[in-house]
């Protein structure tokens, strides 16, 4: 079957299990599919996630708050397996409706806060702890667009580019193309911007890359749909600088074994509780201040 064989019916139906790799878990309902109370720490801060880029967000941006002497950024972090369904648990539901990570608690104040949307996150915890996110009013406002253009952009490199290249149950050239050339445009627009400033937002490492570098940066640096060669992504010098720097940075390494599942033994830290849960990773820990 391909595109060119397909004609649409006058009312779309959903057949169970058509749809590849995440069938399982794909469906046109929202809310709970069962009961499942999710588990909580001792930290102020509760995270509920997966190493995906959007849940990488997260765990770099607490960590980086953590690298700066942020004690209250401290957090447990809990794996959501998505391949399980178990997104769609009544207690992760009640704290992201919409049944996708990240999903953030606040526990530090008389009552919890629900934080969800992987940009949310990230601008409450800047706000919060008054770091990454730039207070003069210019400064302010490149950063924000960057960030927002990261939540608008990256559906296109995910759902549609990675999808197709890599998840699709089988190979559809026309949306190969469209997303293939959508997502080297993106990464035109960050190369052109990254030539001109060392960070996405200017002269700081903000918000704006930590949103940006699990997408774009992963991708350049061949950890993404294995699609590097495909994308010719050594065409993009000025993101692949950019890219390097901050792979190289301790609390975007610590960031991106955090929930991380599927991988070898010395590479994943399915549970984070406390910055000592890195030692047996041989990774840095946070720089006391």
């Amino acid at each position: 079957m391909t595109d060119s064989t397909y004609t649409p019916p006058r009312v779309w139906t959903w057949t169970p299990g058509n749809g590849g790799r995440f069938a399982n878990i794909n469906r046109p309902v929202s809310g709970a599919t069962h009961d499942a109370a999710l588990p909580q720490g001792a930290q102020p801060l509760q995270l509920y996630s997966l190493a995906t880029p959007n849940g990488v967000k997260v765990t770099v941006m607490l960590e980086e708050l953590l690298e700066l002497g942020h004690a209250g950024a401290e957090y447990d972090a809990w794996p959501i397996r998505i391949g399980d369904g178990e997104q769609f648990g009544s207690g992760f539901v009640a704290v992201n409706p919409n049944s996708k990570i990240p999903a953030l608690l606040d526990c530090s104040g008389p009552e919890p806060i629900r934080v969800f949307e992987s940009g949310a996150i990230l601008m409450y915890l800047a706000e919060k702890f008054g770091a990454l996110l730039p207070t003069a009013a210019a400064a302010r406002a490149e950063c924000l667009s960057w960030l927002f253009w990261q939540m608008g952009s990256a559906p296109f490199l995910g759902g549609g580019f990675g999808h197709f290249y890599a998840y699709a149950p089988f190979k559809i050239e026309y949306a190969i193309d469209r997303y293939a050339m959508e997502t080297k445009r993106q990464l035109d627009v960050l190369d052109r911007r990254l030539a001109e400033h060392p960070y996405v937002a200017g002269d700081e490492y903000t918000v704006a890359d930590i949103a940006i570098w699990p997408w774009y940066g992963q991708l350049v640096l061949g950890r993404l749909y294995g699609a590097a060669e495909f994308l010719q992504v050594h065409e993009y010098r000025h993101v692949l600088r950019w890219a390097q720097a901050i792979d190289a940075r301790p609390a975007v390494r610590r960031g991106c074994v955090v929930n991380r599942l599927n991988a070898a033994e010395n590479e994943q830290l399915p549970q984070r509780h406390s910055a000592a849960d890195f030692v047996r990773l041989g990774l840095p820990l946070p720089a006391t201040r």
